[in-house]
């Protein structure tokens, strides 16, 4: 038998499940489960980032100085429950309540562990309220179709939270907080509630507005059981993602720095660009070799020479395939391109232009992964897309638009959103040019 079904049910598993299924009995369970006893937040906010996506500083970091994630993500889709704009009564109420979750909890610990993050952002549906535009320092364009293979369904609601955390409780608590359904976190009283601002919102063709993830060593393992899986229960323990390897390099993550927008009324903030995917690893698991999943995931170099071992922990800091970018059209010809091998591409003075925070997931009990990506301009992410589909690869070489491309083929993109991220001072219901 194998492991993960001799053990029951672990409390990682276990606290996977309660966020996923999320309300009042799931965070009792949960907490009965972790029994986190977190601290506080701080009273006083002044020292906290402008920026809403700094997010590293509160991170651990491995070995290698990979800046490691939190286990478990929420997603929450929101529409302004007001008609017209936004009244500055109800952005000093949504501001009260981002606040309020502030100073409920700490960002981390003193174990290193992440109390809790979050950040705000708004699609271009949102600023459609306004006679204003956006400014031409913001590129926030609709979501589209971005491959010729692809039809996803756009998310257009107004705003989007995204909560992460080491503790599931704590994401139960600050979601059930936020949407008013109980007065205090982690012992502290609340000073508002998005109720009566934000409700959930209704979005395109039954859209989930809660959508739920875990990313680490151990939890997809252990959470394999679903749909896009084969039964052989194939993803290894020590996986921190379903299809097997690490990613999130330190060198492979475009900085903070380079993701913020520069200038502008919004300066200091950011874009989103959030993909929901299903997986289908069948194939992936049980008819592609180990060769053949190490050359999809990063480049026929490191398989033919043996580099990666394991999930690939022995990479260090960087996946090691930036000379690869150059033998795209020339590794197609033999039959098979990497996925981080086309990425490579659209890198700028050798770093990437994204910094990558997407997670796994079991939403509808199949194997997905919710792609989040931060960058200054949505182009970025366009263009990294564009250098990922291959096409060029699929024109002069012997893989075809998905097949041996990357990992294309075991990936369906169901819906796309993109959002702005303002800074901190501006990202409570937002005009298209704050200071104006």
């Amino acid at each position: 038998m194998p492991p993960s079904r001799q053990r029951g049910v672990s409390r990682r598993e276990f606290v996977k499940a309660a966020v996923a299924i999320g309300g009042s009995a799931a965070l009792s369970a949960c907490l009965g489960r972790e029994d986190p006893d977190l601290p506080t937040g701080p009273d006083d906010l002044s020292a906290l980032p402008d920026r809403q996506h700094a997010w590293n500083d509160a991170l651990r970091t491995d070995d290698h100085g990979n800046d490691v994630p939190p286990k478990h993500h929420l997603l929450i889709y929101l529409d302004y429950a007001g008609e017209g704009t936004p009244a500055d009564s109800d952005r000093e109420t949504v501001e009260t309540a981002l606040r309020s979750l502030e100073r409920a909890y700490p960002r981390s610990t003193d174990e290193g562990d992440v109390g809790l993050l979050f950040t705000i952002g708004y699609a271009p549906a949102y600023f459609e309220r306004f006679e204003g535009s956006l400014p031409e320092t913001v590129d926030l364009p609709e979501p589209e179709p971005l491959a010729p293979f692809e039809n996803p369904v756009p998310d257009e609601p107004d705003a989007v939270v995204h909560l992460a955390s080491d503790y599931g409780s704590a994401l139960l608590a600050a979601e059930e907080g936020l949407l008013g359904e109980r007065d205090a976190v982690n012992g502290r009283e609340l000073d508002a509630t998005f109720d009566g601002v934000f409700e959930r919102a209704a979005l395109a063709e039954d859209g989930r507005a809660r959508r739920t993830g875990f990313i680490g060593e151990g939890l997809p393992a252990e959470n394999q059981d679903v749909a896009g899986i084969p039964d052989s229960e194939p993803v290894p323990e020590e996986s921190p993602l379903y299809m097997g390897f690490k990613s999130g390099f330190e060198k492979t993550q475009a900085t903070e720095d380079r993701v913020t927008i520069a200038e502008g009324p919004f300066a200091g903030g950011t874009t989103q660009h959030v993909s929901s995917m299903d997986l289908n690893l069948t194939q992936w698991y049980e008819q592609d070799s180990r060769e053949h999943r190490e050359a999809s995931m990063f480049c026929p170099a490191h398989a033919d020479n043996d580099v990666i071992e394991g999930t690939g922990e022995n990479l260090g800091n960087s996946s090691g395939v930036g000379g690869c970018a150059e033998t795209v059209e020339e590794d197609a010809r033999k039959g098979v391109v990497g996925h981080a091998q086309k990425n490579a591409r659209a890198r700028e003075d050798g770093r990437p232009v994204m910094l990558r925070r997407d997670f796994d997931s079991t939403d509808g009990d199949r194997a997905g992964l919710h792609f989040l990506a931060l960058q200054e301009s949505i182009a970025d992410f366009v263009n990294t897309r564009e250098a990922m589909n291959g096409t060029d690869a699929a024109a002069e070489g012997a893989v075809g638009q998905r097949a041996n491309n990357g990992i294309l083929q075991y990936i369906n993109v169901r819906r796309r959103g993109n959002y702005l991220l303002p800074p901190r001072e501006s990202r409570a219901l937002p005009t298209p040019r704050p200071g104006e």
